[in-house]
């Protein structure tokens, strides 16, 4: 380069369009379910070209399973800093109940509707591999609970995996029902329920 010249400016970083995207969808599909919400609000949202969209997933399946996965992390994050916080394996019991009082505490736009990942397994059709995405974010919440209170009942796995079982129905039922009523307060009443049903072991 001549001594006269200079280099030039550098923009500040943008978001890859990827990030941009997910979060787009994120928003919209929590909001507006699936059905609801086309690609071009997508795009539009995350400022980019329809093409843009296709050069990072291979249809709007691909999003929506993106997307799924996406939130399955998000709820793992809370729940790992939950779990930062707990001294006893009932605390990590009841952990699992607490971040999901968390997820539901979210800055939503438009209100907590409830699970994201239930309310898009309710709108895919049977085979589709995001509701493979649901089972197993399910499947890994119970494997927790089972993981902690197999410390509480060491010598009884049998009814550490029922009582593992009984608490996953009851987390469930809570968050349908929080959702319904936008709030909370289910879930923390469910969080009572389970340790009053694990004090009582």
């Amino acid at each position: 380069m001549a001594a006269n010249q200079t280099a030039p400016a550098t923009r500040p970083g943008r978001r890859p369009a990827r990030d941009a995207l997910l979060e787009a969808a994120a928003k919209h599909f929590y909001a507006h379910g699936l059905t609801g919400t086309g690609i071009d609000t997508i795009t539009a949202e995350a400022g980019v070209a329809k093409k843009s969209l296709y050069n990072n997933f291979a249809s709007k399946a691909d999003l929506v399973t993106a997307y799924l996965y996406a939130r399955h992390e998000e709820w793992l994050g809370l729940y790992r800093a939950r779990l930062e916080k707990t001294n006893t394996a009932m605390d990590r019991v009841l952990a699992v109940f607490d971040a999901y009082a968390d997820h539901a505490d979210l800055a939503y736009e438009n209100g907590f509707r409830g699970c994201g990942l239930l309310n898009a397994a309710a709108e895919l059709p049977a085979g589709d591999p995001g509701r493979a995405v649901v089972r197993q974010h399910k499947e890994e919440v119970q494997a927790l609970l089972l993981e902690h209170l197999a410390e509480l009942l060491p010598d009884s796995a049998e009814r550490a995996a029922a009582m593992a079982r009984h608490l996953a129905f009851l987390l469930e039922g809570s968050m349908v029902r929080a959702g319904l009523e936008g709030n909370d307060n289910c879930i923390r009443q469910a969080r009572g329920i389970a340790a009053a049903l694990i004090g009582s072991r």
